[in-house]
């Protein structure tokens, strides 16, 4: 299981790699894990998605580039 720490790491780098979209590419990952049967990677996935979610700025905010 990777640490808190790499969590953080790995949803910062999609929030600064696709922005906005960010949520939706790492829930592509998690989806293709899950379906691959890998649910341990999966899991980590959605702690991932769960940290973009609180990176992202809300709604009405500036927009990421």
């Amino acid at each position: 299981m990777l640490s808190d720490w790499e969590l953080w790491a790995c949803a910062n780098e999609y929030v600064r790699r696709y922005g906005r979209d960010a949520g939706i590419h790492a829930a592509m990952q998690a989806d293709a894990l899950f379906e691959a049967g890998d649910d341990d990677g999966a899991k980590a996935w959605r702690m991932i998605i769960a940290r973009i979610e609180t990176l992202m700025p809300p709604p009405g905010a500036a927009t990421l580039q």
